[in-house]
């Protein structure tokens, strides 16, 4: 009687341990996160230079992963001066006070596509957090001349601003608005097996 307790209260142990997984970490220089919106009758794109994101599953079992991601706000760049700081002006993302943009997943579930699969989670702009479902595209793996271990994602997806408390906007005397509430999102991520530090 005793030994088959202590056999069940390992098993019980074995079960409550957290299985090992793996850190994928965004490779930055190698990644982009990219936005366009119509403004008046042409499309204004830009990007944020300044995030990082990490992924921590086992690739055999991509459902599984967590997947973490963070944009600096003021990192906000249209190549226009005057332009990026009205972004970065209460009328828009307000980073003074709202300085990041973050999403964290809750649920992976593979689409009918080929290495296709749709991320569930919470996405925060501009203080407001809405759950959102962001459809992914895995690219593959592969070992740089260094080797080191990389993964490539795609991502495209469309958002409404006005969803985020990001309304500013001008009527046209024609008729219309400056600018459109929804923005196109694309970003694409090369991400790097986080290597193990050797311990002192």
């Amino acid at each position: 009687m005793i030994r088959t307790l202590a056999v069940v209260a390992l098993a019980s142990g074995l079960a409550a341990s957290p299985v090992a997984a793996d850190t994928f970490v965004v490779d930055r220089a190698h990644s982009e996160a990219m936005f366009t919106v119509r403004h008046l009758i042409s499309r204004v794109s830009g990007r944020f230079q300044d995030f990082t994101g990490t992924i921590v599953g086992d690739p055999a079992k991509p459902t599984e992963a967590k997947v973490e991601f963070t944009l600096k706000a003021a990192s906000i760049d249209t190549d226009q001066d005057d332009r990026d700081k009205h972004l970065r002006s209460a009328e828009f993302f307000d980073v003074e006070k709202f300085p990041e943009i973050t999403f964290k997943s809750t649920k992976i579930t593979p689409t009918s596509g080929k290495n296709k699969y749709d991320i569930a989670g919470k996405l925060t702009i501009h203080g407001v957090t809405r759950d959102v479902t962001i459809p992914v595209t895995y690219l593959g793996s592969v070992v740089d001349p260094w080797k080191n271990e990389k993964f490539g994602f795609e991502i495209t997806t469309t958002l409404n601003r006005k969803d985020y408390g990001i309304v500013w906007n001008k009527a046209l005397d024609s008729g219309g608005m400056v600018l459109a509430d929804e923005v196109v999102v694309t970003v694409n991520l090369e991400a790097a097996r986080k290597k193990e530090t050797a311990s002192n």
